[in-house]
C-alpha cells in the first residue's frame, strides 16, 4: 500500500521562488510508491499550470484563495467573509494596531474543514501553519524555513508560535538551520536541511521557449537580477551600482525581472542615479528563464536571502553569478569557484562586478564550473522517503 503524503502552500502559485521549488519537489516525488495529496489556497496564478499532473489537487477554499488581495478583488471572485474581515480591519485601523493579512485564522475556522484522510507525513511549504495544524491528522506534520529570520523583521513570538505546531522543520540550508536555531533554540532538534529542489528538464526547456532580443537588446554587458521588489533584495541600491560600473566605463544594461511593494521607491532610485537608460525594469515573467539564458552575468544583491531559488537557476544554466555577502551568502556558492561574492555596500560591491566584467577567463571558468555541477538537488527527496519510512 502507498503511504500517503500531503503538501499545503498556504497560497496561490504566483511567481516567486518558492513556488518554483514547490514545483521543483512536486516533480521528484515517486508516485508509485506516494500518494500525494496538495493543497492550494488558491487554484490559481501563473505557475498554477507547472503542478505535476500526477498530483491530487484538492479543492480549495475560496474564502482563502484571495485571503492576501485587495478588498475589491475579494468581492470580485465572492470572497465575501475575507471581504468583510479586510473591511473591518479598515475601520478599526485608526484605533488598534493591526497585523495586515492575520485573518486566515478566522477564515480557517470559519469556513475551512478538516481534511478528511490520515496522512503518513504532511508537509507545509511556508508559514502559516495553522492548516496543517487545525485540519490535518498526520503521524509526522513538518513545516519549512526559506528566509533568514536573524536579519529579517520577524516578529519571532509569532514565529515561535507556528514552528511549534509542527513535529519537524525543513530549512532550505544549513546556513539558515544556523541562523533559525540561534534565534529559536528551543526548536533546535527539530530542525533539518532539505534543499530546494529544481525542475532541471523544465527549466532548461523553458530557457528556449522564445527570444528576448526585443526586451533585451544585444548591446553592452546585460546583467540580470530576478526576484521581489521588495527589502530582502535589495533592488533598491542597483541603479547607483549601476551607476558606479557606468562610471567606471563599463557598458552596462542591468535588466530586473519581478514586482512586489518596493517597485516605486526602485524607479525613484532609478531617476535620482540617471540610469533611466540602463536600468530596465522588465516586470513579472511567468518563464524568466530564457533572461537568464540570455545575460552575459547573473547578479543577486540582497541584503538577506535563505538560498536563493534564481541564483541556483542561473548557475543550472550555466552562467556567471554574483551575489552579495549576505549572512548566509556562504551557503549559496562557493566563493570563486562558481559564483563570486561581492560587499554589499553599494562601492565594494559596484568594484567586485567590474573586476569579474574585465577578466573574461575568469567569467568563463565560473560558467565551466556550474555546468560541471549538479544544483538541481534531486537527492533531497530522499529526506522526505526517510521520514515516510
Amino acid at each position: 500500500m502507498k503511504k500517503k503524503l500531503l503538501v499545503i502552500l498556504p497560497a496561490a502559485m504566483e511567481v516567486g521562488g518558492v513556488e518554483r521549488s514547490l514545483i521543483g519537489l512536486l516533480g521528484a516525488l515517486d508516485y508509485e510508491r506516494y500518494e500525494v495529496d496538495l493543497f492550494l489556497y488558491g487554484h490559481h496564478g501563473p505557475l498554477f499550470d507547472g503542478i505535476d499532473p500526477r498530483v491530487n489537487l484538492l479543492p480549495e477554499v475560496k474564502e482563502l484563495s484571495y485571503l492576501r488581495s485587495s478588498f475589491a478583488e475579494k468581492l470580485r471572485y465572492g470572497c465575501y467573509y475575507a471581504a468583510l474581515l479586510r473591511l473591518w480591519d479598515a475601520v478599526k485601523a485608526p484605533f488598534v494596531t493591526v497585523k495586515p493579512d492575520q485573518n486566515w485564522r478566522k477564515i480557517l475556522c470559519r469556513v475551512a474543514n478538516p481534511l478528511p484522510a490520515c496522512y503518513d507525513l504532511a508537509l507545509s511549504f511556508f508559514l502559516p501553519f495553522d492548516f496543517l495544524h487545525e485540519k490535518v491528522t498526520a503521524k509526522v506534520k513538518m513545516g519549512w524555513i526559506h528566509t533568514d529570520y536573524s536579519v529579517e523583521a520577524s516578529d519571532m513570538a509569532f514565529l515561535a508560535e507556528q514552528y511549534g505546531k509542527v513535529d519537524v522543520i525543513a530549512a532550505v540550508s544549513e546556513a539558515c538551520r544556523t541562523t533559525f536555531i540561534r534565534q529559536l533554540p528551543q526548536f533546535a532538534d527539530r530542525v533539518t536541511v532539505i534543499e530546494n529542489i529544481l525542475p532541471e528538464t523544465l527549466i532548461r526547456r523553458q530557457a528556449e521557449a522564445f527570444a528576448v532580443a526585443d526586451e533585451m537588446p544585444t548591446k553592452g554587458i546585460r546583467l540580470l537580477s530576478v526576484g521581489r521588489y521588495c527589502t530582502a533584495k535589495n533592488f533598491d541600491n542597483l541603479p547607483d551600482i549601476c551607476a558606479r560600473l557606468v562610471k567606471d566605463g563599463l557598458d552596462v544594461y542591468w535588466y530586473v525581472i519581478g514586482f512586489g511593494p518596493d517597485e516605486e521607491l526602485i524607479r525613484q532610485r532609478i531617476a535620482e542615479a540617471g540610469m533611466e537608460d540602463r536600468v530596465i525594469l522588465l516586470g513579472k515573467k511567468e518563464n524568466p528563464y530564457p533572461y537568464i539564458a540570455a545575460c552575459d552575468l547573473y547578479l543577486q544583491p540582497s541584503r538577506y536571502e535563505g538560498k536563493c531559488v534564481s541564483v541556483r537557476e542561473a548557475q543550472l544554466l550555466g552562467k556567471p553569478v554574483v551575489i552579495t555577502r549576505y549572512p548566509t551568502s556562504a551557503s549559496q556558492l562557493i566563493d570563486g569557484v562558481d559564483g563570486v561574492i561581492v560587499p554589499l555596500d553599494n562601492e565594494g560591491c559596484a568594484a567586485g562586478i567590474a573586476s569579474l566584467l574585465r577578466d573574461p577567463d575568469r567569467m568563463a571558468a565560473l560558467s565551466r564550473a556550474c555546468g560541471e555541477r549538479e544544483y538541481a538537488g534531486k537527492g533531497e527527496v530522499e529526506k522526505l522517503y526517510d521520514l515516510l519510512g
